[in-house]
């Protein structure tokens, strides 16, 4: 191989790399957590709180909510413990009355009909399938928004050619799809699509 070819194979090989490297930082802008939450403290033995006991079913059923202020209310009227998170969560909104302004991960596109109540209560499919380990986690990731389609990295895969490893890497079609068909459920455009 001559010595021009060589040059550009390199030069190319480096590209690729600086390009996957910096490439997630041009495309998505991070936006952090209004406080930071710990799941595990909350999930773990001493707590013992499950998902659901905080994050309750929409009126209209179709997905979980995030957590108001009045799930938090009824445990941290006043700081119990020595963390930092907590004596904001209660000086800044607890003691205001002030709605914590989450940022959400995980927007679906309006076409996709997606009900959490089918999944989790009536196909008893643990949070953790899709979720991962989110339950057990110390802190909470920032946002990170697709700047073009206005999407979370969470749907669109943490892996920037969409390739998945676990379950949670990823929420795109093919992956209900194959949930679906591992549990024989109807994989109908209709069932989902709107």
């Amino acid at each position: 191989m001559n010595s021009g070819r060589l040059s550009f194979l390199a030069g190319l090989v480096g590209m690729l790399l600086i390009g996957w490297v910096f490439f997630p930082s041009l495309l998505y802008q991070k936006e952090p957590q209004p406080l930071q939450f710990s799941h595990a403290v909350h999930t773990g033995e001493a707590v013992g709180m499950t998902c659901d006991n905080c994050h309750t079913f929409t009126a209209d059923v179709r997905s979980m909510a995030i957590p108001r202020l009045s799930n938090c209310k009824e445990c941290h009227s006043e700081v119990l413990g020595e963390s930092e998170a907590e004596k904001r969560l209660v000086d800044e909104f607890v003691a205001h009355d002030r709605e914590i302004p989450w940022r959400t991960y995980s927007r679906q596109p309006d076409n996709v009909y997606f009900s959490h109540i089918q999944h989790v209560q009536i196909a008893e499919i643990e949070c953790e399938r899709c979720h991962g380990s989110h339950g057990k986690s110390e802190t909470l990731t920032d946002r990170q928004i697709n700047r073009i389609s206005g999407y979370s990295r969470n749907i669109e895969g943490q892996i920037i050619p969409g390739l998945r490893f676990k379950a949670w890497d990823r929420m795109k079609m093919d992956d209900c799809s194959d949930c679906h068909d591992e549990r024989g459920a109807s994989n109908s455009c209709l069932k989902c699509h709107k």
